[in-house]
């Protein structure tokens, strides 16, 4: 099954198109959610940087040299302990003396980063991280202003707690997710329907070819797409062809048939005339000519009719049929043939040949049973089915069954016959590809199992 699915052309688009319409989706979440939290960190540190010039901008100096405002940076998260939002304004100059800092901060301290390890840049600012009160992760923005005209110099310094970023992204990742995977879902559905749709065309072939395997229709039928076309023009070009070349092998085997008749016919009535020993010697080899030129006509017909793709014929109906004339030939014989045994078997071939290897058999069989013969049919594979024949006659050693195929050979020279139904039988049978198996059966006698090509449906021929 998983061999089959990976020769599927439907599951190739449908798995290529799916495989490629996630990793699209995979590759633009990404990309988004980078995006994302690059605009959300950038906007952190716009904010940060806000406050920080806010946070300058309301501190003066005393003439004393001592820090002095009330800074309103109109965020209450600076004034909740412990929120991880802080601010601090502490002195950068030997002259200048206070602290300045944020109520969320109280008396606690954040260390600061050594200059030396954090540089403030040209315009006296610079930035890290920094571990919070609560063990969150801060952003520190700094600054260094000098307040007047006295060298009195302050250090301002702004801490964001930076995993709100953190958890924004965080919820802008599953929301993205969620809508993303829905997107997904949806776009592999319309892809599942739009292949299923686009590839329906094929199963409509698909189903043409077994009405047509099955005898119940001739050619391809319907209206296809134009990439379709031409494929059904083509089949049924070959189909036709098919059929030609069928019914000019059948004409071909009729007019041999026909100018054969008459040389064989002077031949019989010549020796006829001619009465004696020598007479009946070339009457004889006369009618087996006649024999030999009919079994080598079958055989040409039924080679032609083999790779044929309309000739069909069910099952049941010939073997009953073949079953009341045996009957009716052989009145003490029991015979029993169960028709629900072949019931759906369609033989992929013509009708005549069928009741041809089934005749020949039920007659041989009607020749040696001792009072019983049994017909079964049976499935034996998608492909194939069973005719199964069993008597209670005296059967036959592996040695007679080789020596009873040879052309013209009989085992009993007081029965009636030719010698050749068997061998004909056996060259019908390969001509279709089948099996001819002899076996000892439960009734004491021969079992003769035939297999022959099986189709698909109840067309006839």
């Amino acid at each position: 099954m998983a061999i089959r699915a990976a020769n599927s052309l439907t599951v190739r688009v449908i798995v290529l198109s799916s495989v490629w319409a996630l990793l699209a989706l995979v590759v633009v979440g990404g990309l988004i959610s980078t995006l994302y939290e690059r605009t959300a960190t950038r906007g952190f540190e716009d904010l940060l940087a806000a406050q920080l010039y806010n946070l300058v901008n309301s501190v003066t100096v005393s003439e004393t040299g001592y820090l002095s405002g009330s800074p309103d940076l109109g965020d209450l998260r600076y004034s909740q302990p412990l929120s991880g939002w802080y601010w601090e304004v502490i002195p950068a100059s030997d002259n200048t003396r206070g602290r300045l800092i944020s109520s969320s901060l109280g008396i606690l301290d954040i260390a600061s980063e050594p200059t030396s390890q954090v540089p403030f840049d040209p315009l006296y600012r610079r930035s890290y991280d920094a571990s919070g009160l609560d063990g969150e992760l801060l952003k520190v923005v700094e600054t260094e202003v000098v307040l007047d005209a006295q060298n009195h110099a302050a250090r301002f310094r702004v801490m964001g707690n930076a995993g709100v970023v953190a958890a924004d992204v965080a919820d802008f990742n599953r929301t993205l997710v969620y809508y993303l995977g829905a997107v997904g879902v949806g776009t592999i559905l319309v892809n599942v329907l739009a292949i299923l749709a686009g590839l329906s065309p094929l199963g409509a072939v698909r189903r043409s070819l077994t009405n047509v395997r099955a005898g119940k229709a001739e050619r391809l039928e319907g209206r296809f797409p134009a990439e379709i076309e031409p494929l059904a023009l083509e089949v049924n070009a070959l189909i036709d062809n098919n059929r030609r070349i069928v019914e000019r092998s059948r004409t071909q085997v009729g007019n041999l048939a026909h100018s054969l008749k008459t040389p064989i016919a002077v031949l019989v009535n010549e020796a006829a005339s001619l009465g004696g020993s020598q007479g009946e010697l070339i009457a004889d080899q006369a009618e087996r000519m006649r024999q030999q030129v009919q079994h080598y006509l079958d055989r040409a017909r039924v080679a032609a009719l083999t790779d044929a793709t309309v000739f069909r014929a069910p099952v049941g109906p010939a073997l009953e049929r073949l079953v009341r004339v045996i009957a009716k030939l052989n009145p003490a014989l029991n015979l029993k043939f169960d028709p629900a045994s072949a019931e759906g078997l369609v033989f992929a071939g013509e009708r005549q040949d069928f009741e041809e290897i089934i005749g020949n058999l039920l007659e041989n069989a009607g020749k040696w049973a001792a009072g019983r013969i049994v017909v079964t049919g049976k499935p034996v594979s998608e492909d194939r089915f069973a005719t199964v024949i069993e008597d209670d006659g005296p059967g036959l050693t592996e040695a007679q069954i080789i020596e009873a195929q040879k052309r013209g050979r009989r085992l009993d020279e007081a029965t009636p016959g030719s010698g050749l139904g068997l061998s004909i039988v056996s060259d019908m049978v390969a001509e279709y590809r089948g099996a001819l198996e002899f076996s000892r059966s439960d009734l004491g006698g021969l079992r003769v199992t035939i297999v022959l090509p099986r189709a698909l449906g109840g067309g006839a021929a």
